[in-house]
């Protein structure tokens, strides 16, 4: 995907250059934060850096087994005001205009100011003199234990210093810059703030290190990559599809995006007449956190299962160099995709065949392979760590080397069969229901009434085969549903579909309803969820909101 920030609009280019765009801000939330910067810094920002949530229409907990999702872009975003540090500047903190150190701001009173310097990590190596050092990549302190708001600051840092920032590149030393942070992505809700506030992040550090103005200026599928990256640093294993929405998406589009054998990304424009509308539990899920017992679990959990379908398929998925065999992370769809004999290596460009790939998964769900993924217990669905390691033909210690070394998790039993059906039949909803958004016709109530039917089945199979709801949640989606036994202007409310989404475990569901009742929508929901009672206006208004698909990520150069 060559594709990067174009000077003179807000999209991208196909070109290699990579620019930002000049922009005189006038929107009041703009001409906020950079009245601010102002005050706080002495000077006004050079850059402001956004990236947007991203709300997930269907294909959830999908993007790390490499299958397609289905995500749109959100009108919320965080906002990044950014300049290289100013001499006047009024602190006095002894690490401030030191190459590459960091003062950092937020709008949120809540939020303390906070000042760090990265630092290079010089190790002796083996195989040099010893008077010689070899430089190792750049350090950050990230407390994953207790995670703070400057952690996803220095997550977007890192991947900037270590990426551009390399004896090899031609940048020398990162500058010292002073940042301030804003949003109203609403933290655990499950409309990736986390992404947002990471993309945006990485944009503010390139932007001001004058990265876009060079050679070196990553690509839309670069930048990508490299938040992803990023955002492991604060301890969660992502799959891609957050990042993929805030940077890549289009305005009034949603995004098939998938991930194999390469990352691309395809818009797709919904009926016109639906609109999407959050609501957020208030259930608050914080991925890191939890990881341990939620996320990163689920994505070990999908891994094994994959491992042990190819180990009962007799699939080659390791490599060997003629003395032994070199095991290897396998995706669920890497296993389709073998046992389908479809699979195509990833140096291949080739853009995957769609069709293949629901054939192969229909094939998958309507036979009994998924059947060996379940213990030989009966009344048992999950399988004890042992039971996981046989059924993966490995043996425990090369088991636990690829499985666990890089990851921490907590059960006593792995629920491999639950998860990989909800990710085969998840996987099978999302190309259906990018198929009924491409298809002609003039039935548009017909289209969104089945896109409904597919949201609907995806929450359960979220709720009951992976796990990922809340009973919040799933209190809320009955409240938004009841919605269609309501009489409006229009006769009956029409609310197509409504489903968790994001990570889940508490945030936000989406909700597909006709534009003309997202009005009546909105004030039905507000009044009948419980945990809404009591609310001011303004919070209730930053917790259901209509949302058209928004533009993806941007930088924007400040100007009087």
């Amino acid at each position: 995907m060559r594709e990067s920030f174009d000077r003179g609009s807000s999209m991208v280019s196909d070109t290699d250059g990579a620019f930002v765009l000049s922009l005189g801000l006038s929107r009041e939330r703009w001409d906020e934060l950079v009245r601010e910067f102002e005050m706080k810094f002495g000077h006004k920002p050079t850059y402001i850096a956004r990236a947007p949530g991203r709300v997930n229409l269907i294909g959830e907990h999908i993007d790390y087994a490499h299958f397609g999702v289905f995500p749109a872009a959100i009108e919320h975003d965080i906002l990044i005001a950014c300049a290289p540090q100013s001499m006047s500047t009024n602190i006095t903190h002894t690490s401030t205009h030191q190459p590459g150190s960091v003062v950092a701001e937020n709008l949120h009173t809540r939020y303390t100011r906070q000042v760090f310097t990265p630092t290079y990590c010089h190790t002796v190596g083996d195989d040099v003199p010893r008077d010689a050092v070899r430089v190792a990549p750049w350090h950050l302190d990230i407390d994953k234990s207790e995670l703070r708001w400057e952690s996803y600051v220095k997550a977007g840092y890192y991947g900037v210093l270590n990426h551009f920032f390399t004896p090899s590149s031609t940048s020398t030393v990162p500058v010292p810059v002073e940042i301030l942070v804003t949003g109203n992505v609403p933290p655990g809700s499950g409309l990736s703030s986390s992404a947002a506030m990471v993309v945006s992040s990485t944009l503010a550090f390139l932007a001001t290190n004058g990265i876009f103005d060079g050679e070196d200026a990553p690509t839309k599928g670069e930048l990508v990559n490299i938040a992803m990256e990023n955002e492991k640093r604060v301890g969660v294993n992502s799959g891609g599809m957050d990042q993929s929405a805030s940077v890549i998406a289009l305005p009034g589009s949603a995004l098939y995006v998938s991930f194999a054998p390469s990352l691309h990304a395809e818009p797709i424009v919904l009926p016109r007449n639906a609109v999407l509308v959050c609501a957020n539990s208030l259930v608050v899920s914080n991925k890191a956190e939890n990881a341990r017992h939620q996320y990163n679990l689920r994505v070990v959990e999908t891994l094994v299962a994959a491992r042990v379908l190819s180990n009962y398929l007799n699939l080659e998925v390791d490599s060997t160099d003629g003395k032994a065999t070199k095991r290897r992370l396998v995706t669920l769809r890497e296993v389709l995709a073998r046992k389908g004999n479809f699979y195509r290596d990833e140096q291949d460009a080739q853009q995957e065949e769609l069709t293949q790939l629901r054939k192969g998964l229909e094939d998958m769900l309507k036979g009994k392979v998924l059947d060996y993924l379940l213990p030989r217990v009966e009344g048992r669905t999950g399988v004890t760590l042992d039971e996981m390691i046989y059924m993966s033909g490995m043996d425990k210690a090369e088991f636990m080397e690829v499985y666990f070394s890089w990851v921490d998790v907590e059960t006593t039993h792995f629920e491999l069969y639950l998860r990989a059906k909800h990710v085969f039949e998840e996987a099978l909803r999302v190309l259906q229901f990018r198929e009924v958004c491409l298809a002609g016709g003039d039935n548009e109530e017909s289209k969104l009434q089945t896109l409904g039917k597919l949201m609907n089945d995806s929450h359960e199979s979220c709720n009951k085969q992976f796990d990922c709801s809340h009973s919040k949640v799933n209190d809320l989606v009955q409240v938004a549903r009841s919605f269609s036994e309501m009489e409006t202007g229009r006769g009956k409310g029409k609310v197509y579909g409504s489903r968790v989404t994001g990570a889940g475990w508490g945030g936000c569901i989406v909700c597909l309803v006709h534009r003309e009742d997202a009005d009546a929508f909105i004030v039905h929901v507000k009044e009948r969820y419980a945990s809404y009672e009591g609310m001011s206006e303004e919070d209730l208004a930053n917790s259901v909101f209509a949302t058209e698909p928004g533009m993806g990520a941007c930088v924007f150069r400040c100007t009087d």
